[in-house]
C-alpha cells in the first residue's frame, strides 16, 4: 500500500501540472472503486485547479468553484501526468484532460482506492479526514503528544503510532524502520516507554519519513511516481523484509513476527523493550 511518502511524493510530482489549469473533460471509464465515482465528476469541466494538498495518505485536489476531490490511492493506486493521446492501460479508471494539453490519468488495478468529490465546505471535515490525528512532520506532533496517547496503553507501541488517531501516515515499513532507529522493540508496551525514549521515536518517525520522501517513496511493487518510474527508499532499509539477514549496524539476524496480522521485524540486540 502507497504510504506517506509514497502519497507525498504523488502530491508533489502531479502539483506543478495541475494547479491554474482548467479541467476540459473528464472521463470515467470504470466507478466501482471502493465507493462508487460520483456523477458530480461529470461537471467539473471549465473549472480551474487551485490548490493540490495531503493529509494522511489522502490527497486533496482544490477547484476553483466545484469544491474539492478527494483522492486515496488503496492498496496499488496511482496518480499519472499522461499525453491524452497515449492509449489507456487496462486499470486506467478515471483520466481528466487538462488545457495544458496533458491528462491525469487515476490507475488501480485492485480497485481499493476511491475519488470523491466534495463540491462545497471544508473537504478537511468529511468523515474520512475528521478524526484524524496530527501529521508527523508538523509540529503537533510531538514527544508529550505521543506520551498522552501512551500513557494508558497496553497495546505494542508499534500498533500505537501506526493507529491513525495518534500520528497519521506511520504504515508498516516506516513504523519498523522508526522503532529501529530509535532502539526500541516493536512489541514493547506503550505505557512502558519513558517521554525520553518517546521522544527519540518522535525524532525517529520525522527522519525516516523525511529520508523516504527526499528518496523519493519506497519502491513497492504496485507504486509508481506520477511519471511512471518508481521510488528508490527501499535500498536503504534497515529491518523490513530482512529475515534472518544481518543486521546492519550489528550482524545479529534480523527477526520476524506478525503483529496486528502485519509483518514486523526488528534487532534483537540493537533494539530494547
Amino acid at each position: 500500500m502507497p504510504e506517506l511518502p509514497e502519497v507525498e511524493t504523488t502530491r508533489r510530482g502531479v502539483e506543478p501540472h495541475l494547479i491554474g489549469k482548467t479541467v476540459l473533460e473528464v472521463i470515467v471509464r470504470h466507478r466501482g472503486l471502493r465507493l462508487p465515482v460520483p456523477d458530480s465528476l461529470d461537471d467539473l469541466a471549465g473549472n480551474r485547479f487551485t490548490a493540490v494538498r495531503r493529509r494522511a495518505k489522502y490527497l486533496i485536489l482544490d477547484l476553483e468553484r466545484s469544491g474539492s476531490l478527494i483522492v486515496h490511492l488503496g492498496m496499488s493506486g496511482s496518480l499519472r501526468i499522461a499525453d491524452p493521446a497515449a492509449d489507456f492501460k487496462k486499470h486506467d479508471h478515471i483520466a481528466i484532460t487538462l488545457d495544458s494539453g496533458r491528462q491525469l490519468r487515476y490507475h488501480d488495478p485492485r480497485r481499493f482506492g476511491l475519488l470523491i468529490h466534495i463540491p462545497q465546505g471544508d473537504p478537511l471535515l468529511h468523515p474520512l479526514l475528521a478524526q484524524l490525528g496530527p501529521e508527523p512532520l508538523e509540529k503537533d506532533f510531538t514527544p508529550k503528544h505521543l506520551a498522552a496517547a501512551c500513557s494508558s496503553r497496553s497495546a505494542a507501541i508499534k500498533l500505537v503510532i501506526m493507529d491513525p488517531k495518534v500520528v497519521v501516515g506511520v504504515g508498516n515499513i516506516y513504523a519498523s524502520e522508526a522503532l529501529f532507529r530509535a532502539r526500541i522493540r516493536p512489541d514493547a508496551e506503550a505505557r512502558s516507554l519513558s517521554k525520553p525514549r518517546l521522544g527519540k521515536l518522535v525524532i525517529a518517525i520525522r527522519e525516516v519519513l523525511s529520508d523516504s520522501i527526499n528518496q523519493g517513496g519506497t519502491t513497492l511493487r504496485d507504486f509508481l511516481h506520477s511519471d511512471g518510474q518508481p521510488g528508490y527508499f527501499r535500498q536503504r532499509l534497515f529491518v523490513y523484509e530482512r529475515k534472518n539477514e544481518p543486521c546492519r549496524v550489528c550482524g545479529t539476524p534480523i527477526r520476524h513476527a506478525v503483529m496486528g496480522q502485519r509483518s514486523t521485524y526488528w534487532c534483537p540486540k540493537c533494539q530494547k523493550p
